[in-house]
């Protein structure tokens, strides 16, 4: 292999030439040049011998539901370590953390009071949520479409009153995940804000474009400046219902009786595995997903399918008999739910070694199509980063994948002021949210090679960050 092909020797018109040369052209390992035929081994080896599908199967079936701070939970991470422990990596290891305890308790029961009698609807507590008194809690109930409304409406209109949120989801966001952000603040933040104008309660309708009965669970923060009330969602067709009830004057009151509890922090580890690098070892390039998940479900989706997908990229380089030049890692971090324990511990040990996060790549976003990765960073650095990484887009058009400026992931966050780059693997969100922390997060809602695919991604990425840096 001649210098012409290699990147850092090429202007952009010969560039762009030899990208033509090997991706629009059919040809062999052969005639490639050496990193296209790396990248069409990853990807075939990604689709005939990955072991990501069965690790799902693996933990979805015999873990489970895993929230921080569980007996399935702590068996996760006995379940990840043990996984890594066959790939043949040169170190696995297991990174405390004390993490948050919170517990469902018996199933939450709601019911909206008629004339004609009650009406149950289904319904998840938020993370994080006090429960109600003995016996539940009723009162009116009052529909809130916006903050604006709200405030308007104030405790002359609130107070004793159990809120109900009912912003949807935009549908005419075309990005998913700016849907969700237009309406998860109600989830977030809608307790305490009610609780300024002395509500009662809280119900907050589903993250979910679909309409079905799953509720969407998720996490949910408390201002101590107001009381702690209640907080409950319900699923998109309860949240309809109940707003066509409200409409036509049928609703009395509302009941609603939540049994969760939050005990004292639990110990618990992120589980990580490396291939050291043999030039520059203090150098990272790490793949993640989070380990733990809500508890119902299997958590297959979130963040189940991001956990095998960075394990089994170090497995399949691993396998190729691939030795990096900088240190390859995966991390399975726990407690990105409700807490994001796991990201900041880890966070914390690298910078005490003093360790540069050269490249971060998380997948939090499901195991569907992949359709690229989006960059973050540190500003002072970012935008030399970005033109770096951007130089390796070329190289994944065959398989249809952009870069683009973006966020990238809750757990790697924490070391955004170390100035490396991070990354979200970013594929196909259109169903993601139908399945986002809800009961219907099961293995079966996994496509096999869609998720190989991704796996098959990152580890393309990993190669070329490794072989030319940033």
């Amino acid at each position: 292999m001649t210098n012409r092909y290699s990147f850092s020797s090429l202007g952009p018109g010969p560039f762009l030439t030899l990208i033509l040369f090997f991706t629009l052209s059919h040809t062999t390992y052969a005639q490639k040049p050496e990193e296209g035929v790396m990248i069409d081994k990853i990807f075939d080896l990604a689709l005939t011998d990955s072991r990501s599908y069965e690790w799902l199967r693996d933990l979805s079936y015999n873990v489970g539901h895993r929230l921080s701070g569980s007996p399935s939970a702590a068996k996760a991470v006995q379940w990840g370590k043990q996984m890594l422990d066959t790939v043949g990596l040169d170190k696995v290891w297991l990174q405390p953390c004390m993490v948050p305890h919170w517990v469902r308790g018996e199933a939450e029961k709601i019911a909206i009071k008629t004339y004609n009698g009650e009406v149950a609807l289904t319904a998840l507590a938020l993370g994080g949520s006090v429960p109600t008194p003995s016996g539940g809690i009723e009162g009116p109930v009052v529909e809130i479409r916006s903050w604006e409304q709200l405030d308007t409406l104030g405790a002359a209109g609130v107070k004793g009153k159990i809120v109900f949120y009912n912003r949807p989801m935009e549908p005419t966001y075309l990005k998913t995940f700016d849907a969700y952000r237009y309406c998860v603040d109600q989830r977030v933040h809608g307790a305490s804000r009610a609780a300024k104008y002395g509500a009662t309660g809280v119900l907050v309708r589903s993250m979910n474009l679909r309409e079905d009965d799953f509720p969407h669970t998720g996490g949910m923060r408390y201002d101590s400046n107001y009381a702690l009330i209640p907080a409950a969602a319900i699923s998109t067709m309860g949240a309809n219902k109940l707003h066509d009830m409200l409409q036509r004057d049928q609703v009395i009151s509302l009941w609603m009786q939540l049994n969760c509890q939050t005990l004292p922090d639990e110990p618990s580890f992120n589980v990580i595995g490396e291939i050291r690098g043999t030039e520059r070892p203090n150098d990272v390039i790490l793949v993640g997903g989070h380990l733990d998940s809500w508890d119902v479900g299997h958590g297959a989706h979130d963040d189940g399918a991001g956990v095998v997908q960075s394990m089994d990229v170090l497995r399949l380089l691993h396998r190729m008999g691939y030795r990096p030049r900088h240190t390859i890692r995966c991390v399975l971090f726990m407690n990105e739910e409700n807490g994001l324990r796991g990201g900041r511990a880890y966070a914390a040990e690298a910078e005490r070694k003093g360790e540069y996060p050269l490249c971060s790549i998380e997948s939090d976003a499901g195991g569907f199509t992949p359709r690229g990765f989006t960059f973050e960073g540190d500003d002072a650095v970012f935008g030399k980063l970005f033109e770096k990484i951007k130089t390796f887009e070329p190289m994944f058009e065959p398989y249809d994948l952009k870069f683009k400026v973006g966020g990238s992931g809750a757990d790697i966050s924490p070391l955004k002021g170390m100035k490396g780059l991070l990354s979200g693997y970013s594929p196909d969100s259109q169903r993601y949210f139908d399945y986002h922390h809800s009961a219907d997060d099961t293995f079966d809602k996994v496509n096999k090679r869609e998720l190989e695919l991704g796996t098959a991604c990152m580890a393309a990425l990993v190669y070329l960050v490794d072989k030319y840096g940033l």
